[in-house]
């Protein structure tokens, strides 16, 4: 500003040019990125400098419209759509449908199918674990870890895929147990598959947590306070990191997990950071393994019997309404289902973990680094069908 000219008026002067002279902030688009990464996510991001001011979560990209689709299929086939919105956890999404069916019907299920369920849910949760294990250092700039995160993945893929016919959508449940008995010799494969993998877990331990940059990156960064867990409806192995003590499969036992309380750990940490979210992933892991064992134990010393009830040719569940939850990998799934009577659902509500996970973006991100942003993204250990359904 210079001082009065001779008239009285004073001038003033704007020193400065292009945008930082309407305002210093700046959006910036994070993706949407191609399905061969965690799918097709957007963030759309305002900055002011390097430090983020403001994040919104942009999601639809890969919306099938899975649960208006369930309103046109009969009760054996939205198991198969059912199985494919978080594709890591195949076995898992089938089991809450087949369960919230055989609620309505007030079905008994053969002990046999139980505890054989409760064994794959944990091989399929280890399967989930793993890949994320090897998934999120390679974020990080770690190419290493994601090696030995598939070679374990591959032995249990491979009794999977031996039980049921399919590496990724298994289709192996079905509304009054399973699709058909074990195969001979199938569990001592299984065993020994187990006992490899957990052979070699230390290597997530030496080559990641044991990684000062690892540790570096993520340690006191992407903080989630319980609060904010209980807010956005956060659950998982991402809420028990910040000290939130749930677990449904000892809270509220399915499946034979009532039986297995001496074996189940329910892994959390205080801290709610982002190496918090990795170890709570990576203790799971190896209680998921133990879990298999005591399961494999269990189905050694049962008689021979039926793995499933015989159904009618049309299934049709009477009218009314329920709610089946699950702990799957990623956290709880919920399936409310509502019948008239037919031999397709009224309306089946699926609540997935990522939908509910993938929100606390906008309480996590704000005020924090752009480049802690990956960080804490994957962090969050999400799938992006499990958002979009």
């Amino acid at each position: 500003m210079t001082p009065p000219t001779e008239t009285g008026q004073t001038r003033e002067t704007t020193v400065g040019i292009g945008g930082a002279a309407e305002s210093t902030d700046m959006v910036l688009n994070i993706g949407p990125q191609h399905p061969s990464t965690h799918g097709v996510l957007r963030l759309r991001l305002v900055l002011d400098g390097e430090r983020i001011q403001h994040a919104e979560p942009v999601i639809g990209y890969m919306h099938r419209g899975a649960e208006k689709l369930f309103e046109a299929r009969d009760y054996r086939q939205i198991i198969m759509l059912a199985n494919r919105h978080d594709w890591l956890s195949a076995f898992s999404n089938e089991l809450g449908v087949v369960l919230g069916v055989e609620r309505m019907l007030g079905m008994e299920v053969p002990e046999r199918a139980v505890w054989t369920r409760t064994l794959l849910a944990e091989l399929n949760r280890v399967l989930n674990h793993l890949m994320f294990l090897g998934s999120y250092p390679l974020e990080l700039g770690g190419i290493t870890p994601v090696f030995y995160a598939f070679r374990e993945r591959e032995e249990l893929q491979n009794v999977m895929e031996e039980v049921s016919g399919g590496r990724m959508h298994y289709m192996f449940n079905r509304v009054g147990g399973l699709k058909e008995d074990l195969p001979a010799g199938w569990t001592a494969r299984a065993r020994a598959a187990v006992a490899d993998v957990r052979s070699r877990m230390g290597v997530f331990d030496d080559l990641v947590l044991g990684n000062e940059i690892f540790r570096g990156r993520t340690r006191d960064v992407g903080v989630l306070s319980p609060q904010a867990v209980h807010a956005y409806g956060v659950s998982g192995p991402i809420a028990r990191a910040s000290g939130v003590d749930f677990d449904l499969r000892r809270d509220e036992p399915y499946l034979a997990y009532g039986e297995l309380q001496d074996v189940l750990k329910v892994v959390t940490r205080e801290e709610g950071d982002c190496l918090a979210r990795f170890e709570c992933l990576l203790e799971q892991t190896q209680n998921a393994l133990a879990l298999a064992d005591a399961c494999l134990d269990r189905l050694t010393d049962l008689p021979p019997g039926p793995i499933n009830q015989r159904l009618p040719k049309v299934l049709k569940a009477p009218e009314g309404h329920t709610y089946a939850w699950t702990e799957n990998p990623l956290g709880i799934n919920g399936y409310y289902l509502v019948s008239k009577g037919e031999k397709t659902p009224y309306r089946l509500k699926l609540r997935s973990a990522s939908y509910n996970n993938i929100q606390a973006l906008a309480e996590l991100l704000p005020g924090t680094l752009v480049a802690d942003m990956v960080a804490i993204l994957g962090s969050l250990f999400f799938v992006v069908g499990d958002i979009d359904k």
